[in-house]
């Protein structure tokens, strides 16, 4: 299966469209495979460092509240105890390690393949043409703003890019990096979070072949 995709130059005017292969729908990741895969990545992502005190790492004197007996008060032995203010806390987090998830290699490339293929069926995959040598000798950010806006895509979008060296490059990222809710990726390194994060993702055009393998599942 196929789709065109719409192709717009840095200024926003519509060129030939470029066609896409998708996944058909019964070949497409189960919604319990997604969901799998997308709590691995953001539980991979947790540093597992939260560390309080229990109430042998309280810094307290070692003398007892008060009295034990003739107060009228239950007894106390350590005003380190949780019950105290700045006593230890109880069944608080400690740090983990080890805690990394793994995350089957087929299963991630069929789940990145189905989420592009839901994007581009959805209509929600544009190509732009890439002048990034000729139009970005120096970071501008108004070139970007104003091509998002002349393209009518106002809400969160993905930029990729296939991977190369060169001040272009990162002068064309540095111009997305002040744009709300915009994000820049090399299509190599994308993952499935970052697609299903953002509502639309432009694509270079010299990326085609990338992303049609990324889709076909035949990409790292």
């Amino acid at each position: 299966m196929s789709k065109k995709c719409k192709q717009y130059d840095l200024d926003g005017k519509e060129l030939n469209p470029i066609e896409l292969a998708i996944l058909a729908t019964d070949g497409r990741a189960h919604p319990q495979s997604i969901k799998d895969y997308i709590k691995a990545l953001r539980e991979n992502a947790r540093q597992w460092s939260a560390n309080t005190k229990d109430r042998s790492q309280s810094n307290h004197s070692g003398a007892k509240p008060h009295a034990q007996k003739g107060t009228g008060k239950a007894r106390q032995g350590f005003l380190g105890a949780p019950q105290y203010k700045g006593g230890g806390r109880v069944h608080t987090p400690k740090p983990k390690f080890d805690q990394h998830v793994r995350i089957n290699r087929k299963e991630k490339r069929m789940v990145i393949a189905t989420l592009l293929s839901e994007k581009i069926e959805n209509d929600r995959v544009v190509f732009f043409k890439d002048e990034i040598s000729s139009r970005c000798k120096q970071p501008k950010t108004a070139i970007m703003a104003s091509f998002l806006k002349n393209i009518g895509i106002e809400k969160s979008c993905l930029f990729l890019v296939n991977k190369r060296e060169g001040e272009e490059i990162r002068n064309f990222q540095k111009s997305l990096s002040n744009l709300p809710k915009v994000s820049f990726k090399y299509i190599e390194n994308v993952d499935g979070y970052t697609v299903l994060a953002h509502q639309h993702v432009i694509v270079v055009d010299t990326a085609v072949e990338n992303l049609n393998d990324l889709v076909r599942g035949n990409n790292g």
